[in-house]
């Protein structure tokens, strides 16, 4: 039982379609219920609507997943937003929006779907559970136009260590890691790029150059093989998935 947080579009529909393939039951999550229940109702999922920001609506909605589904194996907590401004333009209010939307949603689900995972591994008769928490590239490089975004995923990162070393100290059987994407081409990104409505840049298959931007699917596959068995030895970690960008030596 998976649970995406804004999974209507972009990074998390993509992750929902990769993990219900896989056999998964996902729990399809978003501000738009509606966009949600069209991406749930595609994938044989189920739909709920929720305001990442809302700790009663958190508290709400892991009470309907423990009732409808008995509990929880997989927490994508990807939900997001972006503003670019530059640290003299960003209002405090922008700032605080990113950290209500990135932090405050990350710690409010991790808090509130840890009762619904904890010993799922023994119940289960299988591996453990599962967190993975969307940081970016941004919180490891510095981007002048959106301090708010890197200060937000730069929180994620520190705290995913932290979710990561409570588990294991507490013998949960949940592992927590984190994704730190480059540049991939969503609504999100088509926005800020002036490029909304517009039809999605075609992404070619097999190898991209340096300054390519990536396909959803890029992600969605990295956050299925950490939500897997296979993953039991990766915790605490920032991953980055960026083609390189993190590596190359900037001038």
């Amino acid at each position: 039982m998976a649970l995406v947080t804004g999974g209507a579009m972009g990074l998390g529909k993509a992750d929902c379609e990769r993990l219900a393939a896989e056999g998964a039951k996902v729990i399809v999550t978003d501000r738009e219920a509606e966009l949600a229940h069209k991406v749930a109702d595609s994938i044989g999922g189920d739909a709920m609507a929720l305001d990442v920001t809302s700790e009663q609506q958190w508290i709400d909605v892991m009470q309907a997943v423990k009732e409808r589904h008995g509990g929880l194996d997989i927490l994508v907590n990807n939900a997001g937003n972006v503003i670019f401004e530059n640290i003299e333009d960003c209002s405090l209010d922008h700032f605080k929006l990113h950290l209500d939307i990135h932090v405050n949603g990350t710690f409010l689900g991790c808090k509130y779907a840890l009762p619904l995972m904890k010993h799922r591994h023994k119940k289960n008769g299988g591996g453990g559970s599962s967190i993975i928490n969307m940081a970016s590239t941004a919180a490891l490089m510095g981007y002048p136009m959106i301090p708010a975004y890197t200060a937000a995923k730069g929180a994620i990162s520190s705290m995913t260590r932290s979710i990561a070393m409570h588990c294991q100290d507490e013998g949960y059987g949940i592992r927590c890691n984190a994704l730190a994407p480059g540049g991939i081409e969503t609504p999100m990104v088509m926005e800020v790029s002036g490029r909304a409505g517009e039809a999605p840049m075609e992404i070619p298959s097999g190898p991209l150059p340096a300054d390519a931007l990536g396909h959803p699917n890029d992600i969605a596959g990295c956050v299925l093989f950490l939500a897997s068995d296979d993953a039991r030895f990766l915790n605490g970690l920032t991953i980055p998935v960026d083609n390189g960008l993190d590596a190359r030596p900037h001038h």
